[in-house]
């Protein structure tokens, strides 16, 4: 009887179920059985899978504390995901599994009945869609989603929070007014509160971040931060407020943001506490705070192994404290410090270089200085705010450098030269003590490292040797010396010939040169007169094999004063050339301080040392002006002085016009002619006559601003007759020594937009007209003036209106006589063959197929010669 029972029970319990699991059913079973099953089995699955992805997200994410923090945690989209959105595939699997559970529980328990939705949880399933298709940066297919939602179900719970996401997606894709309008709306319903509310005003203030509305981000920051309840974006909003606050110059309410950050303790995370005690930091007064507890408390930081990730920017910010204090070694190894934690953050990698650079910068150490902007432009990123005034400064230090090293270098070639020849010897002499003693250290340092290299090597060898072995022989006896041929000698002092030769020089600075003789201490010193300098002969007594390194290094030229003696010029004239190229390096250099790096006190100290060299007459009027300009204001005694002297040596000059307010305008009408004269001959294609003409203006000029476009002039010549080569030279030239001309700013525009393109000409290419080119040297029109007849008449009896003649200039020395316009190669060879045997012709002249597309590239980069010799 109970079997019967039980058969019934089973047979109506299986009924029920296959009467519940029907969506096209609506009643009180079938609403319940298809919700529980979608939220307990197919939206629990896929709502595992979506917490993990964005577990992953928050770890891998690093956030960028020295820019606002964002409110989500969410890397950029990526650049491959950008060009096709649709077809991006997903970067992360979980995300994928997410976005899956959802479109099934979707397909297969949605009971759209009479145009509603019976089942309570499809709305969870479109919004766990939505986010996973967010997360994927599919930000089209995610909107679909979260509209849906707020099509379809108005009355759902989940409204809101499909409308935090949507405003998410408008804020992505740029659409931040948008995303404000909307937001605004919602907040006008008095039903928000909790996470809903936190969340909208934490997105609102996300647009109005976007859009630099950072008054009205601090109100809606600080509503999401009371509202929120999760510790960590109560700890993320806190620290978002501290630095708006920053940006807008309230220092007491950020440093009152960030204190709320470190209160919280170990309910946020450990990195918002370091970087809010790190923007504190930012605040602290070096001449009346308490230094002593600011030590204290960053010492206690960077010992607490807790804190062992972020001794990068710990030790950034001891480095900023030493910097504000001016103590600059103790700044710049902190900053090493920093970066040898190998910080994951770029940019404070890049700020300790930058900051290290600044310091070297300040003390004049332009060699180094530029070394480490190179490091922080390597480290930077191309978009950083930062970087194009960070580029600018390098590249005008990198001339800075150049032109330092060409004014020390002539310096003090010319200052030797001027010695007697005693002193000559005493300085290098000198200079080799130095040097041998340098090198040897250098080499037993190398010595010192080979030797720590091979017994490292044998305790890894002795390390593989088994314990158990009861065959081991006793341990026999090293030699003192090292076997011949090995590289590792012997640390006994007279088997090494480093220590040996530092053991001579020592010898030598103590008690001097003498012979090789008895009771050599009471014997002669020996003279420069008796026999020739220690530095120029080897010894010779040791014939070692260390005796023979020691001779080896002794002979090295270097180390002989000859070496040097023979370097030196002799010819006055070449004395002259090198103190005219450093007084020119000078100028430059003190005209990049003044108009680029704006240091006025380097300019002036440049400019006023120039003038105790004996500059060349050219430089001497501008320099003075520049004296002017850099003392107006300043010091009206030294402002007046070179404003006489301009006015008196110089009466006629077109500064003498400006500073007495007289016909100032006659020396630019006077170079106004004179480049309208060359303008018309470049306009007429006398590129050679012109080219002749405008260097002694050229000179005339020099250090004039009016030289500006005599030299944007001259780029034009020579980019036609020396290439794009000399075309790119000549207009770094200009950008370079007037760059706040027009002219400059119009060659900067040429270097960035038409000297690649000029550059990316070569040969090639595909071409639909061929030339036939007669290279003659110039002038032509006496000596080819036969064969200008001759090939006209070619042309004219050809009966082809498609060729024509014309006498090319290729450069200063050369001419191009050119046929212009055969369909093909070959039909240019049988007419150059045609007109070779032709009696009529009979041309000698040797002649080159050379297609249109060839024939343009041999002028734009003159290669004629490499064109040649392919063929």
């Amino acid at each position: 009887m109970k079997v019967i029972r039980l058969k019934y029970i089973y047979f109506a319990f299986a009924f029920f179920f296959l009467w519940a699991c029907s969506t096209k059913k609506n009643n009180f079973a079938t609403r319940n059985f298809q919700a529980l099953n979608t939220e307990y089995n197919v939206l629990y699955n896929g709502g595992v899978a979506l917490d993990k992805g964005m577990a992953e997200v928050n770890a891998n994410y690093s956030d960028d504390f020295w820019e606002i923090l964002p409110i989500e945690r969410m890397q950029p989209q990526p650049e491959e995901s950008k060009s096709d959105e649709n077809t991006a595939k997903s970067k992360n699997p979980n995300f994928e599994r997410a976005e899956d559970k959802a479109t099934k529980a979707i397909q297969k328990r949605s009971m759209n009945i009479g145009g509603y939705e019976r089942n309570p949880q499809i709305d969870e399933a479109y919004l766990m869609l939505g986010k996973a298709r967010y997360y994927e940066y599919r930000y089209l297919p995610a909107l679909e989603a979260f509209n849906y939602i707020l099509y379809k179900y108005p009355t759902s719970n989940n409204v809101y929070q499909a409308k935090v996401w949507r405003e998410k997606i408008n804020i992505k894709m740029d659409n931040e007014v948008l995303a404000i309008k909307n937001l605004k709306k919602s907040l006008k319903d008095t039903r928000l509160n909790g996470k809903d509310l936190a969340d909208i005003q934490a997105v609102l203030a996300e647009g109005y971040i976007k859009i630099n509305a950072l008054d009205s981000a601090v109100t809606c920051i600080k509503v999401a931060k009371k509202e929120t309840k999760v510790n960590e974006e109560k700890a993320r909003y806190a620290f978002i407020l501290g630095q708006l606050y920053e940006n807008l110059q309230y220092k007491d309410s950020a440093f009152a943001a960030f204190q709320e950050v470190i209160d919280l303790k170990r309910k946020a995370p450990k990195s918002y506490t370091i970087y809010a005690h790190i923007k504190q930091a930012g605040q602290f007064d070096v001449e009346k705070g308490d230094t002593l507890a600011f030590h204290k408390k960053f010492d206690k930081f960077i010992e607490d192994i807790e804190n062992k990730p972020h001794l990068d920017v710990l030790y950034h910010q001891k480095g900023k404290f030493y910097e504000a204090k001016k103590n600059e070694k103790q700044a710049i190894l902190f900053y090493n410090k920093s970066n040898k934690t190998q910080p994951k953050n770029t940019y404070l990698t890049a700020s300790n270089y930058r900051n290290i650079a600044t310091i070297y910068y300040s003390k004049q150490n332009f060699h180094s200085a530029k070394k480490y902007f190179d490091s922080t432009l390597v480290v930077l990123k191309p978009t950083h705010r930062e970087y194009k005034p960070l580029n600018k400064k390098r590249n005008t230090l990198v001339d800075v450098v150049k032109y330092l090293d060409i004014c020390n270098a002539a310096d003090s070639i010319v200052q030797i030269s001027k010695m007697s020849e005693a002193e000559k010897t005493k300085y290098f002499k000198t200079y080799i003590t130095q040097l041998k003693t340098k090198d040897s250290l250098k080499a037993k340092a190398e010595l010192d490292k080979q030797t720590a290299a091979k017994l490292a090597l044998d305790t890894k060898q002795n390390d593989f040797t088994s314990i158990d072995d009861t065959k081991k022989q006793p341990m026999q006896a090293q030699p003192i010396a090292a076997v011949k041929g090995d590289v590792f000698q012997s640390t006994f002092y007279y088997y090494n010939a480093v220590t040996v030769a530092q053991g001579k020089i020592e010898f030598q600075k103590k008690w001097g040169t003498f012979d090789l003789v008895d009771n050599w201490k009471w014997a002669k010193k020996t003279t420069s007169s008796d026999t020739q300098d220690v530095s120029d002969v080897a010894d010779t007594p040791d014939k070692s094999d260390e005796g023979k390194a020691l001779d080896a290094k002794e002979s090295n030229p270097q180390y002989t004063t000859a070496f040097y003696l023979e370097k030196l010029p002799k010819n006055q004239k070449v004395i002259d050339s090198l103190q005219i190229e450093a007084n020119d390096a000078r100028f430059k250099v003190g005209e990049l301080f003044k108009e680029s790096l704006k240091e006025s006190a380097l300019a002036t100290s440049t400019f006023e040392t120039l003038l105790r060299n004996n500059p060349q007459a050219k430089l001497i009027l501008p320099t003075y002006y520049n004296l002017y300009q850099l003392y107006a204001g300043t010091n009206t005694e030294k402002a007046t002085y070179y404003k006489e002297k301009i006015i008196s040596e110089f009466p006629n000059s077109r500064y003498a016009a400006m500073l007495t307010h007289t016909n100032a305008k006659q020396t630019e009408v006077d170079a106004d002619t004179e480049f309208n004269l060359l303008y018309k001959q470049v306009e007429e294609g006398q590129f050679r006559e012109a080219y002749v003409a405008i260097q002694p203006l050229i000179k005339k000029y020099d250090g004039d601003e009016l030289n500006a476009k005599f030299d944007m002039l001259n780029a034009k010549i020579e980019a036609r007759l020396f290439g794009v080569e000399a075309y790119k030279k000549a207009l770094q030239k200009v950008v370079k020594e007037y760059p706040k001309n027009e002219e400059a700013k119009r060659a900067a525009t040429i270097l960035a937009s038409e000297i690649p393109q000029l550059e990316a000409f070569n040969f090639g290419k595909p071409s639909r007209t061929y030339n036939l080119v007669f290279v003659t040297s110039y002038p032509n029109e006496a000596t080819h003036k036969q064969l200008l007849q001759k090939l006209s008449k070619f042309v004219n009896d050809s009966g082809n209106k498609e060729l024509f003649v014309s006498n090319d200039i290729y450069d200063l020395d050369k001419n191009c006589i050119v046929i212009h316009g055969f369909i093909t190669d070959d039909l240019a060879k049988a007419s150059y063959a045609y007109l070779k045997l032709q009696k009529e012709y009979k041309i000698k002249d040797e002649a080159y197929v050379i297609s249109n597309e060839d024939y343009k590239v041999i002028h734009v980069k003159k290669n004629l010669e490499t064109l040649i010799l392919k063929k």
